[in-house]
């Protein structure tokens, strides 16, 4: 189905969302339609910010939002959800819709697999009705399914259309680049060097791809990596929760600006801990790049400076690698906890794999590893 279509077929006038590569076709649309206009799309940190955000717009306008978001992020909007939008509290009703990773029977990622098969299921249990839209669902049956929808819409009550694999088309195809040269992988590659047999936590996307491949490429063992494949936004806590109940290791955390925006609260833990064997560095290419390259709001805040006001001891950016290595280096003796920030151009790989073993196994070796410290 033509993303066109489908935007014509329901009719909002505002969207807000957090990208999701299965969305892609309507994510390029809405940047190409609109770009970022908070009175018509708003790219928001995480899922719940956006039910928050489509809430205030009802409020104010009395008309029906769209949020649109991967499946992942079901759970950050079981709050507002419940809480909020439910037709008994406030019956704000929205429009959901919710790229489908991990379907049953999909071949798909690890980390989808259970969210794949609750997906449905929590909607039902929040009382959101949803329609399954497929590459098979026609015109005519999403008008109809639009229709079914207006009376429990009308009611306050929300609904959601869960959008399988390859269901929308789009022919829109922006372009999404910014002004910075540092290639992202060669940016890890560093900081392994700088990093040697210390523990490092990745976030999830392409950052823990290409550290595995890394490890791989300069035969290393990936028993120092926790790749945190899943759980957008938490790889920052998981590293302070190792950092202070293993206080001999230097722990470092690589994170991306998209998750760092998601749980942005984790930072103020992170800063007030005084963690002084924490290393925070943030790849910032202020895109939500794994999923297709729609821009975050790093871009346009000064990441640092944050880090520095939550307390963290030292908090600095660099957008070369000679001012990375430079860093690196004045790092591994400071006490934490530490930012770096690194400009980062977008990008990656043509051929960039996949870790080959499984989650339970990275859990397996890596905890082996840590009880040795």
């Amino acid at each position: 189905m033509n993303v066109e279509t489908f935007v014509r077929t329901i009719g909002a006038e505002f969207y807000t969302g957090v990208p999701d590569s299965q969305l892609k076709p309507l994510c390029d649309y809405l940047m190409s339609a609109y770009g970022i206009d908070p009175r018509k799309h708003i790219i928001a940190a995480n899922e719940g910010n956006c039910a928050a955000l489509a809430a205030g717009y009802h409020l104010a306008t009395g008309k029906i939002p769209v949020v649109y978001l991967q499946n992942s992020g079901e759970g950050n909007i079981i709050n507002p959800a419940a809480s909020l939008l439910s037709d008994e509290i406030y019956g704000i009703p929205i429009i959901f819709v919710i790229g489908w990773r991990g379907e049953p029977g999909i071949h798909d990622e690890p980390q989808h697999a259970y969210q794949g098969k609750v997906t449905v299921r929590l909607l039902e249990d929040m009382n959101i009705h949803p329609f399954i839209i497929g590459n098979e669902t026609t015109d005519a049956e999403l008008w109809s399914a639009m229709e079914a929808a207006r009376p429990l819409l009308a009611k306050g009550k929300s609904v959601a259309f869960v959008v399988r694999k390859d269901a929308l088309t789009c022919d829109f195809k922006p372009v999404y680049w910014n002004e910075y040269s540092v290639v992202r992988e060669e940016a890890i590659r560093h900081i392994v060097t700088a990093a040697q047999r210390d523990i490092i936590v990745s976030t999830t996307g392409k950052t823990s791809r290409e550290l595995y491949e890394i490890r791989d490429q300069i035969g290393q063992s990936h028993q120092h990596d926790f790749l945190t494949v899943g759980s957008m936004g938490h790889s920052s806590s998981v590293a302070l929760g190792l950092a202070i109940h293993k206080p001999n290791a230097r722990v470092w955390c690589i994170d991306g600006d998209g998750a760092v925006l998601m749980h942005m609260g984790a930072v103020a833990v992170i800063g007030t801990s005084k963690q002084e064997n924490l290393i925070h560095i943030v790849i910032n290419n202020s895109a939500h790049e794994s999923v297709g390259g729609m821009p975050t709001a790093a871009g346009s805040i000064d990441l640092p400076a944050v880090a520095h006001a939550c307390g963290y001891r030292s908090s600095i950016s660099v957008n070369t690698l000679e001012q990375l290595d430079n860093e690196l280096k004045h790092i591994k003796t400071a006490k934490g906890p530490s930012l770096i920030e690194i400009k980062c151009a977008l990008g990656a790989r043509s051929n960039l794999g996949r870790p080959v073993i499984s989650a339970m196994e990275n859990k397996r070796i890596f905890m082996n590893y840590v009880s040795e410290i």
